[in-house]
């Protein structure tokens, strides 16, 4: 028994290449990054979703609520596996021959498509932004190529990790094409999960700086209020200590006045005693 999900692999692949093979007879003299767009408005899986339910694929999948609710590129998924099934029991030829009369002649208008706007970058912001996760973007290399044409090269980062890269005659082209792959990347159950537990990791990370720094601010604040209390002791110490030496100074000032000779010679004397003055 085959499972699906080695079938979307083979599939996916088989149809990249006979997608591929179609658009590069179809439009003659393009260049490469014209017909790399191409193919991937066709074997985008809003594209392939839309064309498993043209053909009536979706009416033969079984699922659980669960797995649908949470899986909205099933019918392409299951649509790359019907291919690679095509494949392994026919041939490249046959299937090939299937994906152009079947598929190609009845639903998709090539040059339609090759007109079609399709903003990759725009869609990897929104995936990041549904599921929580930090993308950024780096211009990693610029050079030109033997024509003297300026390529730029841009790499895609998802919580820090690697997602894809692409180049392009513009920043922008290579942004498009560099999100194209990152966008395929994070159907890749492996590399989402991993993307997951980096964002774990960081968020563990984050969450015991901030008790730390939290620790820290309270620590400091009790310090704080521990040396206002010391100053507060001192000053009251200072203040008692001030009040003490001015009532001593207040009692000697009063004795020696007290005790000038003036106050001696005035005082009254005994009653039957004579000055000697």
């Amino acid at each position: 028994m085959l499972n699906n999900e080695r079938l979307e692999f083979l599939g996916d692949a088989i149809l990249d290449a006979i997608i591929g093979d179609i658009v590069y007879k179809h439009f003659e003299g393009k260049r490469e990054g014209f017909l790399t767009n191409t193919r991937s408005k066709i074997v985008q899986r809003e594209t392939l979703n839309k064309l498993a339910v043209q053909i009536g694929l979706d009416k033969l999948i079984k699922y659980s609520s669960r797995s649908s609710s949470h899986n909205s590129y099933m019918y392409g998924n299951a649509f790359e596996a019907f291919i690679g099934a095509i494949y392994l029991d026919r041939g490249y030829k046959h299937c090939k021959q299937f994906i152009e009369e079947q598929i190609i002649d009845r639903y998709i208008d090539l040059d339609k498509i090759s007109r079609k706007e399709m903003n990759f970058k725009s869609k990897l912001i929104e995936w990041s932004q549904k599921n929580k996760m930090e993308v950024s973007f780096e211009l990693i290399e610029q050079f030109v190529d033997q024509d003297g044409n300026p390529v730029f090269q841009t790499e895609i980062h998802i919580e820090g990790l690697s997602a894809g890269t692409g180049t392009g005659y513009s920043k922008k082209e290579s942004q498009q094409n560099a999100a194209q792959m990152a966008i395929k990347k994070v159907r890749d159950t492996v590399f989402l999960s991993t993307v997951h537990e980096i964002k774990s990791q960081r968020t563990i990370a984050a969450e015991s700086t901030a008790e730390a720094e939290k620790k820290e601010d309270i620590i400091g604040e009790e310090e704080k209020d521990n040396l206002s209390e010391t100053d507060g002791f001192s000053y009251a110490l200072t203040d008692s200590r001030q009040e003490n030496a001015e009532m001593e100074t207040r009692e000697v000032l009063t004795f020696r006045k007290r005790n000038t000779p003036n106050n001696i010679r005035s005082r009254t004397l005994p009653a039957g005693r004579k000055s000697r003055n």
